[in-house]
């Protein structure tokens, strides 16, 4: 049995689609080689003494209708953020690369003269990308439609998405880190604060700025300089929320004397607070005055908004989230599918319900599928590579190929694969969306060989050594060996 502390939780049929029906091989505790598996790989499951239980590795090339390397493709395996190729596929075909979300703003009260006496109202509509560059843009439009004076309340509207959605239990007690941000239909820039810390020469404290600065954060700084080497673990700096301000957050600790800026990315706020404050710090910065406070509300039935700022198009956004594996933005993703397929509120069954329709109607099984929240970010999450490689092959034969594969990491290059793979002659050669959390290790992606063939490659670690080196290695082995194919 394997301990896990992170295992989780598509139009013409693809005819050249297999069906591995290879039983689970090598079934036992010891690390023994099994016949098929390349030299290089023996060597990384042998050195580290990997179960055979614990892996499962598909390889298959992208014209044949034989695998060239299936080792436990039927086993289910928690695949990590590898399942986010997978959520981005699905909604790629199911929505269309040109589909954008929609953040619709209404003016509840009369407009004159550059003032809008009542009301101003966001609606939400799950924009994965409402960062603070496109709602500065927001903003702007709204000044050129007239507003510059708001004398009523903002009113932050985020139905769209069911509330229970905010409320997933995390999997590592940090709650300030950005990926275990939860999803709100009017999340804006994923909630995140750089705090940067200044010791001063004279010794006497350290400084604190914020980049945005939101004026609803309240920030207690009780750092202390202490004259020491520049080190540590975040240069001694501890962060937490202030039990008694939900608004507030407090530094402590001992800054080294001798450091110099220091950058701390964290989470704050909830997502109503978080774009509360965003809008009035763009709001002030280019102009306009708003006289209320923010609360939440709906939009009113019947009324037309003034503005509908759409976000980029899902095929950018998909980019984002599979280079740089966003759980965020997947999360939305999913969300967005099952409003799209099944109506407002979202929920994450819906959106798992969209997929699994997806797969039906290609003839995929996905019964020893669990997707959890679609991101990877899960305990829960099981996928076979038997599943993981249709999904593949279905994908290399989507009308989107070009955008599907564009937005996966280019080994040696960029996303979670820049520092992967550089050698000159594999950097570049793969696309290969990565997944790592506690005791996992998987890739799941596309392989140029040096003979000119395209592969498809699937694997999955489950074990304790996964995410400590030996599944970065393992994975890479296998890639290294594929290439030369």
């Amino acid at each position: 049995m394997i301990s896990l502390r992170a295992t989780g939780y598509l139009s013409v049929l693809l005819t050249f689609t297999i069906s591995l029906t290879a039983p689970v091989q090598g079934q036992g505790s010891g690390s023994a080689a099994i016949a098929g598996i390349p030299p290089g790989v023996q060597r990384v499951l042998s050195g580290h003494r990997l179960p055979r239980d614990s892996y499962s590795f598909l390889v298959q090339e992208l014209n044949s209708t034989e695998p060239l390397l299936a080792v436990n493709v039927t086993t289910p395996l928690n695949p990590a953020s590898t399942i986010k190729a997978l959520t981005t596929l699905a909604a790629l075909e199911i929505l269309g690369p040109t589909y954008t979300w929609q953040t619709e703003v209404y003016a509840l009260g009369k407009r004159e003269k550059g003032t809008l006496h009542g009301d101003l109202l966001i609606k939400g509509g799950g924009d994965p990308f409402l960062v603070e560059e496109n709602f500065r843009r927001l903003v702007k439009a709204l000044h050129r439609a007239g507003i510059q004076n708001i004398s009523g309340d903002l009113i932050l509207d985020g139905s769209y998405f069911d509330s229970t959605v905010s409320d997933e239990p995390i999997i590592d007690n940090r709650p300030d880190r950005a990926y275990n941000v939860q999803p709100h239909a009017l999340m804006s820039n994923f909630q995140i604060v750089n705090f940067y810390f200044y010791p001063l020469a004279d010794g006497s404290k350290v400084i604190i700025r914020t980049d945005p600065e939101l004026p609803n954060l309240n920030i207690s700084n009780r750092l202390r300089l202490r004259n020491a080497p520049c080190g540590g673990y975040q240069r001694g700096i501890s962060f937490k929320p202030n039990p008694e301000d939900q608004n507030g957050v407090i530094f402590s600790g001992e800054y080294p004397s001798t450091c110099g800026e220091y950058l701390m990315v964290r989470a704050v706020l909830v997502a109503p607070a978080y774009t509360y404050g965003l809008f009035q710090q763009l709001w002030r910065e280019t102009g306009g005055e708003l006289a209320g406070e923010m609360r939440l509300g709906q939009a009113p039935a019947g009324r037309s908004p003034i503005l509908v700022w759409p976000s980029p198009p899902l095929s950018d956004v998909i980019k984002n989230i599979n280079k740089p594996s966003n759980n965020l933005m997947t999360r939305h993703l999913l969300l967005t599918l099952g409003a799209e397929r099944f109506g407002a509120p979202a929920t994450y069954a819906k959106g798992e319900q969209a997929i699994l329709e997806y797969l039906n109607e290609h003839g995929i099984d996905s019964s020893k599928l669990v997707l959890d929240n679609g991101s990877g970010l899960s305990r829960e999450s099981r996928i076979t590579t038997q599943l993981m490689n249709e999904v593949l092959r279905l994908g290399y034969a989507s009308s989107y190929m070009p955008e599907f594969i564009a937005s996966l990491p280019l080994a040696g290059m960029d996303g979670t694969m820049r520092n992967r793979l550089r050698n000159p002659a594999t950097r570049g050669r793969m696309h290969i969306k990565t997944g790592t959390i506690d005791e996992v290790s998987a890739i799941a992606g596309y392989v140029h060989a040096r003979s000119g063939k395209h592969y498809a490659v699937s694997a999955i670690l489950n074990h304790e050594l996964a995410d400590r080196g030996p599944g970065v290695e393992l994975m890479d082995a296998l890639l290294r060996w594929v290439y030369e194919q």
